[in-house]
């Protein structure tokens, strides 16, 4: 899976926005990672220019919001997960989760 590393950090599309969210709508993992998206984004696409793009690789059967888009840059190896409340996205990070033990 290709995804961008810079200096060691890996960049991360969510949507921190209210409405839909972005891969827990979609859940494709690949495009939580996309290179092209991340390129599209940091040059401020439209929006509708990366729907287009998500359609043409990854077909028209998922639902992809990208009014809201946001890249989080994490260190490479770092388990993470992408929380949804509400269509806000956020990453959760697993050395910061406190887990019960029964």
């Amino acid at each position: 899976m290709d995804k961008v590393n810079r200096d060691g950090l890996i960049a991360v599309i969510y949507s921190p926005g209210f409405g839909a969210g972005w891969y827990s709508w979609h859940g494709i993992e690949a495009l939580m990672f996309d290179p092209n998206v991340v390129g599209m984004i940091e040059d401020g696409a439209d929006p509708y220019e990366i729907e287009k793009y998500c359609e043409r690789r990854y077909g028209t059967d998922h639902y992809f919001s990208c009014d809201d888009l946001a890249i989080a840059w994490i260190p490479e190896g770092t388990e993470f997960m992408i929380h949804e409340y509400d269509g806000s996205e956020c990453l959760r990070f697993r050395s910061e989760m406190r887990w019960n033990v029964a």
